[in-house]
């Protein structure tokens, strides 16, 4: 504040008024921004989460099934999935599931996941053993997360590999 020379009246000079409420509006439009950002990258994170979800969901599935060679039964080769094929020759067996994220929401705004699934049969050599069949399990989940306007695609990839069962010990 200035005082004047001839009188007792003080006041900020208008240059330093439009200074005082730009940095003003700088400072409080970066913290909305800082705000909004950290709401949008918890929405992301919410949404990775639910989509890790369902791809362990998916491999306790396959998890859940009887493969055991001594009995003759492998019901790995058959799970309920759509466009489910498998591969006598390469041992190899493809498929997809949708699903719903659970992520907690308002309105309609409902995401869907996609999980497509490959099933393996490997062969495990040791040097003092004979080959150890194992299936290698991989469901890679996919789903879309809109940021403003641009649609991004996100993957998570679970896997994990499955012995068999053997319920007959007299076959180890």
């Amino acid at each position: 504040m200035r005082k004047r020379a001839s009188g007792s009246a003080a006041a900020f000079t208008l240059v330093e008024v439009v200074t005082a409420i730009s940095i003003a509006a700088v400072t409080f439009g970066g913290i909305i921004y800082s705000y909004v950002q950290t709401a949008r990258r918890a929405e992301w994170a919410a949404y990775s989460l639910a989509g890790q979800s369902l791809a362990i969901q998916q491999l306790e599935q396959a998890r859940s099934a009887v493969w055991d060679p001594s009995i003759g039964k492998n019901e790995i080769t058959n799970l309920n999935l759509v466009g489910w094929s498998y591969n006598n020759s390469t041992k190899t067996g493809r498929g997809y599931s949708w699903a719903v994220l659970d992520v907690p929401i308002s309105g309609t705004n409902v995401l869907h996941a996609t999980n497509y699934v490959t099933v393996e049969l490997l062969y495990l050599n040791g040097s003092t053993m004979p080959p150890v069949q194992v299936y290698m399990v991989r469901v890679d989940t996919v789903w879309r997360f809109s940021a403003g306007l641009q649609n991004q695609f996100f993957t998570n990839t679970a896997c994990t590999y499955l012995a068999p069962d053997n319920r007959d010990h007299t076959s180890i």
